[in-house]
C-alpha cells in the first residue's frame, strides 16, 4: 500500500520541479495518457499526481481540457498577492509586537547572499526555494502553526507565479532587496510594516504586473502581425 501510495506523489514531485524551473510554458496541458507512458503507471495513479498538483495551485483543472498550467492574470496575481499581504503583515505584527527574534529572517538572507556569491545565474528554483525560505521565516516568527501552515498552502504558486519575472531578478538584485528587508524590519513598528508592504506590493506584484502587461502587449503586437 504505500507503493501506491508514493507513487502519485513520485509524479507530483517531478513534474512539480520542472514547473519551479519554469520548464512548462502557460497552456500547457498534462495529458494523462502521456504521463501514464513517461512515468510507467496506470491514469488512475497520474489523475491522483495531477490533483496533488491542483491543490498546491500549481495546474489549474479545467472542464474537457484536464490539468494545465494556467495563465497569468491581474485577478490571479492580486488574489495570490493580497493573501500574502494579510498573511505576513499579520504575523509580522503579531513577532513584533511578543519582541520575536527575527535572527531566522536575516540567516535565510544570508543564504540568499551566499548564493549570489557562488553563482550569479544560480538555477531559478533553487534562487525561488531560498526567496520563500525569507517569507517563511517571517510568518514563523509570530509563533503560530496555523498561519505557518496557511503560508506553506501558497507557498508553491508564489514560486510558480515568480518564474514569469526571471528576466527582471538575478540572485544578486534579489538578496540585496531582502537585505534592505531585514535591516528595516528589525527597526520594528511602522518602519517595519512599511518595508514589508513596499516589498509585496512594489517589488513582486509591481514585477508580475510588468510581466503580464509585456505578454498582453506582444500578443496584441503578434495579433496583428
Amino acid at each position: 500500500m504505500d507503493n501506491v501510495m508514493a507513487a502519485p506523489e513520485r509524479i507530483a514531485a517531478a513534474l512539480r520541479g520542472e514547473l519551479l524551473d519554469g520548464a512548462h510554458p502557460v497552456g500547457t496541458r498534462f495529458r494523462e495518457e502521456d504521463l501514464a507512458a513517461r512515468f510507467d503507471v496506470g491514469r488512475h495513479t497520474v489523475r491522483s499526481a495531477l490533483r496533488l498538483l491542483v491543490e498546491r495551485g500549481l495546474v489549474a483543472h479545467e472542464r474537457h481540457r484536464g490539468a494545465v498550467v494556467a495563465p497569468l492574470s491581474k485577478a490571479r496575481i492580486d488574489e495570490i498577492f493580497d493573501y500574502r499581504k494579510v498573511l505576513e503583515l499579520g504575523a509580522l505584527r503579531m513577532a513584533l509586537a511578543a519582541g520575536a527574534d527575527l535572527e531566522p529572517v536575516l540567516v535565510e538572507i544570508e543564504r540568499l547572499e551566499a548564493l549570489a556569491e557562488r553563482s550569479p545565474q544560480p538555477s531559478w528554483r533553487e534562487l525561488t526555494s531560498v526567496h520563500s525560505a525569507i517569507h517563511r521565516a517571517i510568518v514563523a516568527a509570530a509563533g503560530n502553526r496555523h498561519l505557518l501552515d496557511s503560508y506553506r498552502r501558497c507557498e508553491d504558486e508564489v514560486r510558480l507565479l515568480l518564474t514569469f519575472v526571471r528576466p527582471d531578478f538575478d540572485a544578486a538584485s534579489m538578496a540585496a532587496v531582502h537585505r534592505a528587508l531585514v535591516d528595516e524590519l528589525r527597526q520594528g513598528g511602522d518602519i517595519a510594516t512599511d518595508a514589508l508592504t513596499r516589498d509585496i506590493d512594489d517589488t513582486g506584484r509591481a514585477a508580475l504586473l510588468g510581466a503580464l502587461r509585456r505578454a498582453e502587449e506582444s500578443a496584441h503586437l503578434l495579433g496583428h502581425a
